[in-house]
């Protein structure tokens, strides 16, 4: 599906964009499923939580609309939604007259192998740490260059994902989801006030399991942490969940804590 910039069709970017020369912006990447944008206010929240800590004006309600008309012309697959702080000119002080640029780019849902979500996933243990950057902790912005090298380490296609520690060593995520442990039948995920990416599906997950009683602990976990867990799992929103069953020397069942989550993410990845 074409592409769009601020609502129109568009199959190119300005040489000023700058997002494309600092990385000036945020991003998410949404599922679509019926046409329809899955977790859609979950992700309009974070965009504009990442713009209002960049400073970034941009128009809430002209951007939901055209969120939930590219969706339904999309129909199903994967919608990515880029939001920069428009064109200026060489330098880093951005132009106070640029208005945000708004851009949507449509393409079909990853093939991932039906093994990842049955049988869980092996992490690769990443040598490339996450700088830790309160400012920015939390925001999926466009400099995912920290990403980019962790991935890069590894070509196994039988390894899934990456997990990825902070300068001080402290587990934050994978190289493109959320994590958590279930370490004596409570869940865990690591705080993100340092670094790392607030996942909406860990967030809607937080929720959900808070709903359901269940006891959901936010804090520092370190390597030692995964040597105590019952279970591990990781997440994102186009997905949902998968069972982590192997990193290192350690090795995990796929159990009960991570079936229920998982049950969950993936009713509201298939409605």
């Amino acid at each position: 599906m074409q592409a769009w910039l601020d609502g129109q069709p568009c199959d190119a970017l300005g040489l000023k964009s700058r997002g494309l020369a600092y990385g000036d912006g945020v991003f998410e990447t949404v599922a679509v499923r019926g046409g329809q944008a899955v977790l859609l206010e979950r992700h309009l929240t974070r965009v504009a939580l990442g713009c209002q800590r960049l400073a970034i004006l941009i128009d809430s309600d002209v951007l939901r609309d055209e969120v939930v008309r590219y969706a339904a012309a999309l129909e199903e697959g994967v919608l990515k939604l880029i939001v920069t702080r428009g064109d200026s000119a060489r330098g880093y002080a951005p132009d106070p007259q640029a208005g945000a640029r708004r851009i949507l780019q449509g393409g079909p849902s990853p093939a991932y192998p039906q093994a990842n979500g049955a049988q869980g996933v092996e992490l690769y243990p990443c040598t490339t740490r996450l700088a830790e950057q309160p400012l920015l902790a939390g925001l999926k912005h466009l400099n995912r260059l920290e990403q980019v090298l962790a991935r890069a380490e590894w070509s196994d296609p039988s390894i899934a994902e990456g997990l990825m520690l902070d300068m001080s060593g402290r587990l934050v995520e994978g190289v493109y989801s959320n994590l958590f442990l279930v370490i004596d039948g409570v869940l865990h995920t690591p705080s993100l006030q340092r670094c790392g990416v607030a996942g909406v599906m860990r967030a809607e997950l937080l929720e959900q399991a808070a709903s359901l009683g269940l006891q959901v602990v936010v804090d520092d976990l370190w390597p030692a942490d995964l040597a105590r867990a019952e279970e591990v799992f990781v997440c994102n929103s186009v997905y949902g969940v998968w069972p982590v069953r192997a990193f290192a020397s350690l090795r995990w069942p796929a159990g009960p804590l991570t079936r229920k989550l998982q049950g969950i993410a993936h009713a509201l990845l298939d409605a």
